[in-house]
């Protein structure tokens, strides 16, 4: 193929001139120019040898694609492509990998992940509980005190072989002095005894209403904490922790946009959340948008934060703000998921489904009315039937005086709606934005209400073929893990992290549906359709070349997936194997103890690992680091004795 490099290394040339050790010095030479934290071309870029799934039902297939000034030119066949761009054009060999369209995250809570991402453990997508605890050993030993190690969310006990979670024994013993706090999905936290200390939980602490502090039997607390049903005793906890300077937020949040980057994510929706106050926490994404440094597209939702002031806080806010404020990399879109407090049901499994208080509904319709005469589109968290049809015999009453069409308005979640209900949000207008929770959490639904139950949680297909818009997301960080590919996996197989089949044939999506779901469907909940989520010519160019072939791979390889080369407007935001050298840099992570420096986000599967170190020609990753080098984590790092210094994770192979 015209264009490629041949020598499997550098995958980016000049019609072929530039390959090998020239691509390292590629990022400063006059054919790339700096935009933000982005490598810009500075003319014409062109992807060439690649299979391309376009999701232009008008030209589904393409091996070629043009960028220019941000947007594809040309999409189709390489000479066709070729005769469109600059004579000059920059060249991107795929070495026939499968390109899509950027991925969208329709539900994410991003900016207050990005504040926290450098100081937490990541154990989504970790194996065993073997491997998660000497994951937390080795940073038990590296954190300082009055620091924490912290796991907050994205895993389930039921990924772990073990098929369960560490005793509060396991956990003292792996950390007598450093506190250590552990959130498994929103019902429980697990804190070891320095952790009880550092956030003051004794014998004579109540427990906050919705939620207990467990106790032995002399009433003191054994470190277990419980949602019944509440949430709210596990954040208020975790938000007694020692929080990152500023200097360091806007570091960690960098990092945290690069880890999605990596797995081909190019924009999100973000839902806010308990303990983000607008516009106190977003100033970091806002310093980050200002600078140039943002590397995903994010449309934001705003999240009321206090019981019985969410009118007064919409109503301020409508003041001064509307959607749509903002550009395409930072946008407001809207409001929510948190509407009221008093409609808000929680998602824990275990334990019954919480009635909604008799005053939902007038708590509710003065917030919806205002936001319909101001024309703001809102999100509404909403797990059970029975919360959504009490939320749409408001919206009804209020479609009946200021007409809902257009708004582009939508329930979060849905896991359990009726057929009638989902007929009644399609009569209105209305959305739903489905997230993988049943992936982490099926289990235990399983468990309370039955394997026939669970079929259909949520009903995709029904809503889909009732015209309902229908959107896909993960609800990450703290419930399941923002991984796209374990989302895309459960629409596909139907199955949770934990192997357990959930659903009939009926309910699963083929993989170019489950696709769309996640690139072009979700761009009607942020109000851009036919502005991005295909490959076509006139839309931004966003992108994402995969580690391996999603329309081809076995289902079990579905969840392992990366991006070797991520595009966000035609710019190089991340790039890997191949194509590490056109990826910008990032500083090494802050603070210098932070898990990110060392085993980074989400796991790495052995065999991409080694997939990986093939390509690279060093053949030294490995399951537990990844494939990075301990070089490029800075002169820092004690890394010239690579068997000692590793082998606190029981491995010696880091690439030197």
């Amino acid at each position: 193929m015209t264009g490629g490099t041949g020598n499997g290394r550098a995958g980016i040339g000049r019609r072929g001139a530039i390959a090998g050790s020239a691509a390292a010095t590629l990022l400063a030479s006059p054919l790339l120019t700096r935009l933000g934290n982005a490598a810009m071309p500075s003319s014409d870029l062109l992807i060439v040898n690649a299979k391309i799934t376009t999701l232009d039902r008008a030209n589904p297939q393409a091996d070629a694609a043009a960028i220019r000034d941000g947007r594809f030119l040309a999409v189709g066949r390489e000479a066709e492509v070729r005769a469109a761009a600059a004579p000059d054009a920059t060249v991107i060999d795929a070495k026939g990998r499968r390109l899509i369209p950027g991925l969208i995250d329709s539900h994410i809570h991003v900016i207050r992940g990005g504040l926290n991402y450098n100081m937490e453990l990541r154990w989504d997508g970790v194996p065993t509980l073997a491997d998660a605890m000497a994951m937390l050993r080795a940073q038990v030993a590296r954190t300082p005190a009055p620091q924490w190690v912290r796991v907050v969310g994205g895993f389930t006990e039921h990924q772990f072989a073990e098929k369960r979670l560490p005793t509060l024994e396991e956990l003292n013993a792996a950390a007598p002095d450093t506190p250590v706090f552990i959130l498994h999905l929103y019902d429980r936290a697990l804190l070891n005894g320095a952790a009880l200390r550092a956030v003051g939980y004794g014998k004579d602490t109540p427990n906050p209403p919705g939620g207990e502090i467990q106790r032995d039997a002399a009433g003191n607390p054994t470190g277990l904490l419980l949602a019944l049903p509440n949430a709210m005793i596990l954040y208020s906890t975790l938000a007694k922790g020692p929080k990152l300077p500023e200097e360091y937020q806007v570091n960690s949040t960098r990092h945290f946009m690069r880890e999605l980057n990596s797995l081909g994510v190019t924009s999100v929706i973000d839902a806010g959340g308990g303990f983000q106050n607008y516009p106190d926490d977003y100033a970091i994404i806002e310093k980050l948008h200002a600078d140039g440094e943002m590397t995903l597209r994010i449309a934001y939702n705003l999240f009321t934060q206090k019981p019985k002031e969410e009118l007064k806080d919409f109503a301020t806010w409508s003041d001064t703000v509307k959607p749509g404020d903002g550009d395409d990399r930072y946008r407001l879109n809207g409001a929510g998921e948190m509407l009221v407090y008093s409609a808000a049901d929680f998602e824990d499994f275990r334990v019954a489904r919480p009635e909604m208080p008799p005053n939902m509904e007038t708590d509710l319709e003065p917030v919806v009315r205002l936001l319909a005469e101001r024309r703001w589109p809102w999100r509404l968290h909403a797990t059970y039937d029975e919360t959504i049809g009490r939320a749409l015999d408001v919206f009804e009453k209020v479609n009946r005086d200021i007409p809902l069409q257009g708004l582009n308005w939508f329930f979060d979640h849905a896991e359990t709606i009726s057929e009638r209900n989902i007929d009644r949000i399609a009569a209105l207008g209305g959305g739903i934005a489905v997230q993988h929770r049943m992936a982490y959490q099926g289990e235990y639904f399983v468990e309370r209400y039955g394997a026939k139950a669970a079929e259909a949680t949520p009903p995709i297909a029904k809503m889909m073929a009732a015209g309902v818009p229908v959107g896909a997301g993960t609800d990450a960080t703290r419930v399941a893990s923002y991984n796209p590919w374990v989302s895309l996996s459960w629409l596909v197989t139907g199955k949770t992290v934990g192997g357990l089949s959930l659903y009939p044939m009926a309910n699963r999506l083929d993989r170019e549906t489950a696709l769309r779901l996640w690139t072009e469907a979700n761009t009607w909940f942020s109000n851009e359709q036919g502005r991005k989520g295909r490959i076509e010519a006139g839309q931004l160019a966003d992108a994402a070349l995969l580690s391996d072939d999603y329309m081809a791979v076995p289902e079990d390889r579905i969840p392992h997936i990366r991006s070797v080369l991520t595009l966000l407007g035609g710019a190089v935001v991340h790039g890997e194997g191949d194509y590490d050298t056109l990826a910008p840099p990032l500083p090494k992570p802050m603070p210098d103890w932070s898990p990110v420096a060392t085993v980074g986000g989400y796991h790495r599967d052995p065999r991409t690992v080694q997939k990986q170190a093939a390509e690279c020609g060093c053949h030294s990753g490995c399951a537990v680091h990844g494939h990075d080098h301990a070089a490029a984590l800075g002169a820092d790092v004690p890394s010239s004795d690579a068997r000692s210094f590793w082998g606190v994770f029981g491995c010696g192979c880091w690439a030197v």
